[in-house]
């Protein structure tokens, strides 16, 4: 089965998400409602712990944030949103999850999947401000090794009733049980972001699913057809979702999502912040989305 087909063949439906990073922190609430009440998937928070003034050395320069920039804790704000909210899923576009302890974070997405009543997404990715891990003392150049140990350690968290342990290169524990689960006894869905060949396999054969930057759906179907070569000759079977940063104006953009394989489209429909509101209401109409439609 490849991503652009669902289990009995038809061509899937695709989702569509807002992501608050580009918003001021004073707007995230009633964005998040209005996305909430008018039929979105999903809404997404991005995460830094710090923005250092120094760059030097970073893979790329990122999206232009100020050092100065008001930084909120995604999960703490999710978990706030996940008492405004009902059904809208939460998640994280991405979370720098090498930065962190795995029992931080697998504490952290078990609140906020427990408190949500199962809507949490744990997207992840290694990071491009190199500049971040050397201000927490991490070498950033163990970034991808410590997000693969930390990956398997927080599925391992969530799914296993027995005593756990873990050997790897950068973390370490033996006799470990983690409670409360995720809601319904099933693994909080772990989606991976990146753009290289070796993000896309940590996607493919980690990943429940792959979180891509701004793409077009020809950018898109590319991405798809890599991420299904690499599982099948890895022999990876079993659900995957593919989510990206694209537009979506019309009804038939969906269409054309669809054909590319993309699951879920995250999008910024706002003019300003002040405005966030009343645009995503608008631009849920626009496209045809429906709130009592299952998500």
């Amino acid at each position: 089965m490849t991503l652009a087909e669902s289990a009995n063949g038809a061509v899937l439906r695709t989702e569509v998400a807002v992501t608050l990073g580009a918003l001021n922190p004073r707007a995230y609430e009633d964005a998040a409602l209005a996305a909430d009440a008018t039929g979105y998937d999903a809404v997404f928070m991005s995460d830094h712990l710090v923005i250092p003034e120094r760059r030097e050395g970073s893979l790329h320069q990122g999206q232009e944030v100020s050092p100065t920039t008001p930084l909120t804790d995604a999960l703490s704000y999710l978990s706030f949103l996940a008492a405004k909210t009902t059904r809208i899923k939460l998640g994280t576009f991405v979370y720098l999850l090498g930065l962190r302890h795995p029992f931080v974070a697998a504490r952290a997405f078990g609140t906020l999947d427990n408190v949500s009543g199962g809507r949490a997404i744990c997207g992840v990715g290694a990071g491009w401000l190199t500049s971040e891990w050397d201000a927490v003392g991490l070498d950033p150049r163990s970034r991808g090794a410590r997000l693969n140990e930390a990956i398997d350690i927080c599925r391992l968290l969530w799914t296993s009733n027995d005593s756990t342990s873990f050997t790897g290169r950068h973390f370490q524990f033996e006799g470990i049980r983690f409670v409360p689960k995720p809601v319904a006894d099933r693994s909080i869905p772990i989606m991976v972001g990146g753009e290289s060949r070796v993000a896309l396999r940590r996607a493919a054969l980690r990943g429940d699913g792959w979180l891509g930057r701004r793409h077009t759906p020809e950018s898109a179907a590319l991405a798809v057809a890599e991420l299904n070569a690499i599982r099948e000759d890895e022999g990876v079977d079993g659900d995957f979702k593919v989510t990206v940063i694209g537009d979506v104006d019309s009804p038939e953009d969906l269409v054309s999502w669809s054909k590319a394989g993309v699951n879920r489209v995250v999008t910024m429909p706002w003019t300003s912040s002040r405005t966030a509101a009343k645009d995503i209401e608008a631009h849920a109409e626009r496209i045809g989305l429906d709130p009592n439609r299952d998500t």
